[in-house]
């Protein structure tokens, strides 16, 4: 349903977007995360023909969003940031002209307001004035929008953002329903939101894509601590020797002790691997145990080591 291939948006010497390639299925929720100014607001707008890229192709819903604007729109439900909304019109009022201009049939305008209104909790606040409203209320009058027309694609910008405890709680509902039968991209900034309800992870770092896997997958994936007393260089290469490791993400010293993170190969325990190694070589051992790898910890790696080689460099 969406699929991008080396999606790039320059500005001068500055790459907004550098070569994003990715995609989503037919009922799948992706997780689109990144810090701020990494360009994934950036991404949402050429997918939903907002602006135009650079360089690069991009389909939604089977359709070129360069050579197909008005077909992609057709298709997609977008949702920004900052909802635009008419502050002056009654929430139907503004519902049923914007079912109007996307072309819902006039017979079925009244039963598609209706049902959007009812979907997205709307019913307490439907004749009163948008800018009367709270923020919570004017975003999800955003949301009904988008849903007017039955869109084969979502894309959503911080959907939740302005939202109180429980209204967050329909909303992550209802799009858990909705990636049923529809394509979500969706953007946040709340690492709990994503595991909620995405079944995978795509993270931008420097207009880059710097981690795309299955939540499910991260689930499988964990860490072991080591404490050991003994020269930090000598831990570390042993450590990275050992069976069932992928690599040492951290290496700090305390005195005469060194404490590593370390990442585990997929499905395995490293744990009696590290210990021989290091045992064998005299150094003792204070601490050893394994925990598993949350997304926290996978965005802030994939992040900081993008960070590392250097991220966005000028003029590419």
């Amino acid at each position: 349903m969406i699929e991008v291939d080396r999606l790039t948006k320059r500005y001068g010497a500055c790459k907004a977007v550098a070569g994003v390639s990715f995609s989503a299925d037919r009922g799948e929720v992706v997780g689109l995360l990144g810090p701020n100014g990494a360009g994934k607001t950036t991404t949402m707008r050429m997918l939903t023909t907002y602006l135009a890229p650079t360089s690069g192709r991009a389909r939604v819903a089977g359709k070129d969003v360069l050579d197909e604007p008005l077909e992609v729109r057709k298709r997609v439900g977008y949702l920004p940031e900052s909802v635009p909304l008419y502050v002056e019109m009654r929430v139907r009022e503004y519902l049923s002209h914007r079912a109007a201009l996307k072309d819902v049939p006039r017979s079925r305008r009244r039963s598609v307001v209706a049902s959007v209104v009812e979907r997205c909790r709307l019913g307490d606040v439907e004749t009163r004035i948008i800018g009367q409203l709270s923020r919570g209320y004017r975003q999800r009058v955003g949301l009904a929008d988008a849903l007017l027309h039955d869109p084969e694609v979502l894309i959503l910008d911080e959907p939740t953002s302005g939202l109180d405890p429980i209204q967050i709680r329909e909303v992550r509902n209802l799009i858990v329903e909705l990636g049923e039968a529809h394509s979500v991209l969706l953007s946040t900034h709340i690492l709990s939101e994503v595991e909620a309800v995405c079944g995978r992870v795509v993270v931008i770092a420097s207009g880059r894509i710097v981690l795309d896997e299955p939540l499910d997958e991260q689930s499988s994936r964990v860490l072991a601590v080591v404490e050991a007393r003994g020269p930090i260089d000598a831990i570390r290469a042993a450590a990275e020797t050992a069976a069932g490791v992928e690599r040492v993400t951290r290496a700090e010293r305390d005195g005469d002790h060194a404490t590593l993170e370390i990442l585990a190969r997929e499905g395995q325990d490293p744990r009696e691997a590290i210990s021989m190694k290091l045992a064998g070589n005299g150094w003792p051992i204070r601490r050893l145990d394994l925990r598993r790898s949350s997304l926290e910890e996978r965005f802030t790696r994939a992040v900081s080591q993008d960070a590392l080689k250097g991220g966005r460099r000028e003029g590419e």
